[in-house]
């Protein structure tokens, strides 16, 4: 499913500026390995948003790591390391 809009991943590889979200700059390497694992930009930044959002309120992080990492960091790792998936919902059909 495409829809019509850029997300921020596209403008990351368009124009070769860092990738930034919530005024968070995403490690370009974690931001590579996530989109082997969800290649579809607009999936991959809505996965981490909300995950990080999960985050800030809270919830514990899957992942251990010895450096402190952002909310968005860390969510792409938990993608990268297989901890959290997705399941896309299709619209239901209107009668």
């Amino acid at each position: 499913m495409q829809c019509g809009c850029k997300s921020n991943l596209n403008r990351r590889f368009s124009n070769n500026q860092p990738l930034t979200q919530n005024g968070t700059t995403l490690r370009e390497d974690y931001l590579k390995d996530a989109q082997k694992v969800i290649t579809d930009p607009n999936i991959l930044i809505n996965v981490v948003s909300k995950r990080a959002k999960q985050l800030r309120f809270g919830n514990k992080a899957l992942v251990e790591s010895l450096e402190r990492l952002s909310p968005e960091d860390t969510a792409l790792r938990e993608i990268i390391e297989g901890k959290i998936d997705y399941v896309l919902h299709e619209g239901e059909d209107e009668e």
